[in-house]
């Protein structure tokens, strides 16, 4: 979906202010509430807001110890296992990928022993042929999504 440069706009202040009410943020932008209103609801119907709860911390949850587990399947075992994953409350994400493995996980834990449970949970699901983990040391770049949203605004407004 194309986004322009009051959708950007609007994307901008709900990113950076969550917790504003679509009057402020009407009034912050010169727009009138039911001109964001109608916008905010085409975004949430095309899927380009996909939410607006809050963003949880596993550290401060206790789980500081973030690594990525790679995860290679038996041929045809992949829905299976993707679904058990579902039931590990410590796998915070994962993806079927290509490459080295077949899924890909984000995996959190209190501690190095109990990263060691979680894959050796991991490893006992059935259709699971082997893990291969690298831990995270110090997160580089947050999760973000602004940077995104501003460069597919620019590039609707130039081609326009």
């Amino acid at each position: 979906m194309a986004v322009d440069s009051l959708d950007t706009r609007i994307l901008r202040l709900m990113i950076e202010q969550p917790r504003t009410s679509v009057r402020e943020y009407a009034r912050l932008l010169g727009v009138a509430r039911g001109t964001l209103q109608a916008r905010i609801d085409r975004l949430e119907r095309a899927g380009v807001i996909t939410g607006t709860g809050p963003r949880l911390s596993p550290s401060a949850l206790g789980h500081p110890v973030l690594a990525f587990v790679h995860i290679e399947v038996t041929q045809g075992h992949l829905d299976e296992v993707g679904e058990a994953l579902s039931a590990v409350p410590e796998i915070i994400e994962a993806f079927s990928i290509t490459g080295g493995g077949d899924l890909l996980t984000r995996v959190v834990a209190r501690d190095n022993g109990h990263l060691e449970d979680v894959i050796q949970q991991l490893i006992q699901l059935p259709g699971v042929v082997r893990t291969r983990t690298e831990m995270a040391l110090r997160e580089r770049v947050p999760h973000r999504l602004l940077p995104l949203v501003e460069s597919v605004g620019r590039d609707a407004s130039a081609a326009r």
